[in-house]
């Protein structure tokens, strides 16, 4: 049988991944001097509380490849194979952990650079999963998902600049202009890293100009894998985008995602984010 390993920086929920038999790795999320295990002693919801609350950005662990090589020797010694879907090698260090842990176990365990996170990077767990229902070896899958990488789309819609203002990605001038405009920014993953890709005023704007983004990329391969998240504390603003978008989905499942800290960190609530190929 092939196991598929994720991080629990792809966003689905434990319940989900023991439904859907995979196996989640859980990312360690630091406030402060405290530090809390994502998906196990913190959900979405509780991370958006202390992080509303916090002056400072929480950190998230990469995961370290003595945790790799345990999840890898566990299911190579069950008789399993392991496909690895990894957090993107730009966002974290733990492509690179899975990789050295992986050396030790042959072709049993391959290793996926998803170049993405969060909703990007579930998709292609969602794929992986498709691929092992096919029955395709691990090495095989392995080469599928690095190939099909480079074919997702993330575009997101952020409510607030603060974010991007306090990791860094904009300055405290530009952040409290947009503010005053109330700029609603679009980021994509593009090459590995988040890229503001175009902005708006107003949410309507904003949601107007993530259809077009969409549009613009050729559309929403709905014969692929797909996910639809959002921040904070609420879908609320998840759920207006829909309604207004109503004729792009419909007839289609809505697979929407609470997004955790991995990337909740730099975009902060009230966030739309959509993946596809």
């Amino acid at each position: 049988m092939v196991r598929i390993i994720a991080d629990s920086g792809c966003d689905m929920t434990q319940e989900q991944a023991n439904e859907l038999n995979v196996e989640l790795l859980p990312i360690t999320i630091t406030f402060g001097g405290d530090e809390f295990i994502d998906g196990v002693n913190m959900t979405p919801r509780e991370f958006y509380l202390k992080l509303i609350e916090s002056d400072e950005l929480p950190h998230t662990s990469q995961i370290t490849p003595y945790t790799y090589a345990e999840a890898f020797r566990s299911a190579v010694e069950a008789g399993d194979e392991v496909v690895c879907v990894a957090i993107g090698s730009k966002f974290s260090g733990s492509f690179q952990n899975a990789l050295a842990a992986a050396e030790e176990f042959g072709d049993k365990v391959a290793v996926v650079d998803t170049r993405n996170v969060s909703m990007g990077e579930l998709v292609l767990v969602k794929l992986a999963m498709r691929f092992r229902e096919q029955g395709l070896s691990a090495v095989e899958i392995g080469k599928r998902l690095n190939d099909e990488a480079g074919n997702v789309h993330v575009l997101a819609l952020l409510d607030t600049l603060e974010y991007l203002k306090k990791g860094g990605r904009i300055s405290p001038t530009v952040a409290f202009a947009g503010e005053l405009l109330a700029i609603k920014p679009v980021v994509s993953v593009i090459d590995g890293a988040v890229s503001v890709v175009g902005k708006a005023r107003g949410s309507k704007n904003g949601g107007n100009l993530l259809r077009k983004l969409i549009e613009k990329t050729g559309g929403v391969n709905f014969d692929m894998p797909y996910a639809i998240g959002y921040t904070g504390l609420s879908d609320e603003m998840l759920r207006k985008y829909m309604q207004d978008n109503a004729d792009i989905y419909a007839g289609h499942e809505l697979p929407i995602s609470a997004i955790g800290a991995t990337i909740g960190t730099h975009v902060g609530p009230n966030c739309i984010c959509i993946a596809f190929f």
